[in-house]
């Protein structure tokens, strides 16, 4: 009877033993799922885990339990995908320098938004289809590296496992030295580095990997002048060390400096200084008054471009483009590009493009280089080609109202899965002017179902038999905007695409072409367009009143046009101050033309000569009895 009773409460025991499992497991599963963790599916598997090890060990006896690992828990973000987020009030070093960097290597950065957050203590990356984010510098870059593909993996160390785990170590090294002061952790790396520095460039020879990035960042990141004038103070033989050829060497590269600027304008009220090159980039001016920063703008590397079609004159709005492109140009040391985008020979003249220069001259802007998108065209159509083979383009011949139906229901093409082969044999019948080849045009193969609708499989290229008034009739089709632009961008080295929101939607479109492609990739910085009240900016509407004799011409001085105001007296200092008083700022406003005439009114003053006049026929004299000696006085005798 006692061996009974003590079996009776041995498994009273265990029953109890596995309902108080139960609900811690049901508890910590309760809490993952709160957190918006990474699956719902992973942490319900676990209370029937752990219920099943202790209900074993209750009904086997001598059984042993089985240790169930703790659910995996992952921290909700309120961070969207691909947004990078740090504090703008931390040390550079603190920020995340090495995974801005890793993104500048690996040509992928332009795909990271960069998000102020005054409340966080570290740096986090949010992950797509909410699977929560990365915290941490080395963990971002990592992440950034390997999604890369193989530009990534040659910054992780290579093809090689060696050479991987060589890279792991120097990253490991650099992390232990974390706990340690400044001081210590630079004559660490120093003692460390030296012996390898006599032989080669970086830590793994003569590429830089995240291995050297890394170091760099256990040093304090030092690529401005002041970091770097602290680290020479500390290392015994200052510049004379091999480590403080390679801190030199990693500061100036490019990578590295944009990393640096990147970090500190993220909140767009400051940028960093750099070890001059050249005398030449000694001191940027101040930023002018309503002007930004330019996100990553490095001295002496920055190229806009500014890209008018030649089928018109250019009026106030284009006027602020350009201008914005200039300032910036001048600002950093860069290049202008004047690109006249003549990717459509129906609209096109050559009037228009000698309109063009000539008023970019009378509003004081010079370009660097002027080029023609139309002498790209060859190496356009290659990418096309190159498209084709590679099952990024398809040729299609529905309807232009169908295809836009079809677009807009988010419905595939009925040729959207047809061969290379077959596009190949379509593309070159649209290319050779053919009556059979003008319903043909190539569509990129995006996604049909994109909430963005200029992702829906957009037209490249169409058939168009009007002469071109440069190439004449060497080419019966042409490329659309949409694809010349990325391409040409990437090809002459732009850096920064300044362009109006009016082309957000069209941004995404934009990298999509460059990174198929395998292009270097631009960065786009937006801005609102200038909009007047009651006022035409139309090319088109413009064209209208002058067609149609209303106005006198396109130098009509009630005309928007650059050639209107011009003729109207404005003053080119007003106009630019104007402009850029407006800012790269995103808001779109509704300027009133009083406003701009007030501030061309300010700088004629400052030169205009005033005259006082009598009228010689009703004139009154005037006898002044109380004049004291000193005084001098006009006279109309």
């Amino acid at each position: 009877g006692g061996a009974g009773a003590n079996q009776e409460s041995e498994a009273n025991a265990a029953k109890k033993a596995a309902k108080k499992a139960e609900a811690k497991a049901k508890k910590a599963a309760m809490k993952v799922a709160s957190a918006g963790g990474r699956g719902d599916a992973a942490s319900a598997k676990q209370p029937a885990a752990a219920t099943s090890s202790v209900a074993a060990t209750a009904t086997g006896g001598n059984k042993a339990s089985v240790a169930v690992p703790p659910p995996a828990m992952q921290t909700k973000s309120k961070l969207q995908p691909n947004q990078i987020s740090f504090n703008p009030n931390v040390p550079l070093a603190d920020r995340p320098v090495v995974a801005l960097s890793i993104g500048i290597l690996t040509n992928t950065i332009v795909d990271y938004e960069l998000v102020s957050d005054h409340t966080r203590s570290g740096c986090a990356l949010g992950l797509p289809a909410s699977r929560g984010e990365i915290q941490g510098d080395l963990a971002i870059a990592r992440y950034l590296a390997k999604k890369a593909g193989e530009c990534g993996a040659s910054c992780l160390g290579g093809s090689t496992d060696e050479d991987v785990a060589m890279v792991d170590q120097w990253v490991d090294y650099a992390l232990s030295l974390s706990k340690f002061g400044l001081a210590r952790r630079v004559l660490a790396v120093q003692r460390t580095l030296d012996p390898l520095l006599l032989s080669g460039t970086y830590a793994m020879g003569h590429s830089l990997t995240l291995a050297d990035i890394a170091l760099f960042a256990a040093v304090g990141f030092p690529s401005r002048d002041e970091d770097k004038a602290e680290i020479r103070g500390i290392l015994p033989l200052g510049s004379g060390c091999p480590t403080m050829r390679w801190i030199d060497t990693i500061a100036s590269h490019p990578a590295i400096r944009e990393a640096t600027q990147l970090a500190v304008g993220i909140a767009k009220n400051d940028e960093a200084k750099f070890e001059v090159e050249h005398p030449q980039f000694a001191e940027m001016e101040p930023l002018m008054t309503g002007m930004s920063y330019l996100e990553g703008g490095i001295p002496g590397k920055v190229v806009t471009r500014f890209p008018p079609e030649p089928s018109g004159y250019l009026h106030v709005g284009h006027a602020k483009a350009v201008l914005l492109n200039n300032y910036y140009a001048r600002r950093y040391f860069g290049r202008l590009i004047v690109r006249f985008d003549d990717t459509n020979p129906s609209k096109e003249k050559d009037e228009y493009q000698q309109s063009i220069i000539e008023d970019l001259a009378k509003i004081g802007v010079r370009p660097d280089v002027v080029t023609f998108t139309s002498d790209y065209f060859e190496t356009i159509k290659q990418y096309a080609l190159w498209m084709i083979h590679n099952s990024l383009a398809y040729m299609d011949d529905t309807p232009q109202e169908q295809m836009q139906k079809e677009r807009m229901e988010r419905q595939n093409s009925k040729h959207r899965d047809q061969s290379p082969t077959e596009a190949l044999e379509k593309f070159n019948l649209m290319c050779s002017g053919k009556e059979e080849g003008k319903p043909w045009c190539l569509r990129a193969k995006i996604n049909m179902s994109a909430d963005n609708g200029t992702m829906r499989d957009p037209v490249l290229y169409r058939q168009n038999l009007t002469p071109h008034h440069r190439s004449g009739t060497a080419y019966k089709a042409y490329p659309t905007y949409d694809l010349a632009c990325p391409i040409v961008d990437a090809i002459e080295g732009v850096s920064h695409a300044l362009r109006t929101t009016e082309y957000d939607d069209r941004n995404e479109q934009y990298q999509w072409i460059q990174r198929a492609l395998k292009l270097r990739r631009v960065r786009i910085q937006t801005f609102a367009r200038m909009n007047f009240m009651y006022t035409v900016m139309s090319k088109r509407k413009l064209t209208w009143f002058v067609e149609t004799g209303r106005v006198t011409g396109w130098d009509d001085p009630r005309f928007p046009t650059v050639r209107g105001v011009s003729r109207r007296g404005i003053d080119v200092d007003a106009l630019k101050r104007f402009m850029c008083s407006q800012g790269a700022s995103r808001r779109i406003v509704n300027m009133e033309w009083s406003k701009f005439w007030a501030e061309n009114k300010k700088e004629i003053d400052k030169r205009a000569k005033r005259f006082m006049a009598i009228d010689k026929e009703e004139h009154v004299p005037l006898t002044i009895t109380n004049a004291t000696e000193g005084i001098e006085f006009l006279s109309t005798d």
